[in-house]
């Protein structure tokens, strides 16, 4: 197996250093700095970031020292989508990322009752 590129501290500082490059710091008319969210966060850009392909994240995952920093990165774009889920006004795309990139499911549960009636025959002589 070929040498890692990243070790579990430099895989954490530039997954760190792409979610910052997600947002711009703004001043607004007091002075007061703000974050503003300028492309969104996602899985493929994370991965693209950091000169990776999906694949080569998915086996650093499978190393126990880094599957916390992953974990969280992935936690984070989750998020992300989900919040979008409130504010977008056609979610399809999201709902569609959720689903595939994060096992989301359309769930329905039905109640069913089986209830057995026994009727007696009446006997005739």
């Amino acid at each position: 197996m070929s040498k890692l590129k990243y070790t579990p501290t430099t895989l954490k500082t530039k997954i760190d250093e792409y979610f910052n490059s997600c947002y711009e710091t703004k001043t607004n008319d007091e002075g007061k700095e703000y974050q503003v969210n300028i492309k969104p966060l996602t899985t493929l850009g994370m991965c693209l970031y950091l000169d990776i392909s999906r694949e080569t994240l998915s086996n650093y995952y499978d190393k126990e020292e880094y599957i916390d920093t992953i974990k969280k990165a992935k936690m984070r774009i989750e998020s992300y989508a989900e919040d979008y889920l409130f504010t977008s006004k056609n979610p399809a795309g999201v709902i569609f990322n959720l689903k595939n990139n994060f096992n989301w499911k359309d769930k329905q549960e039905i109640e069913t009752t089986n209830k057995t009636i026994i009727v007696e025959k009446p006997e005739f002589e």
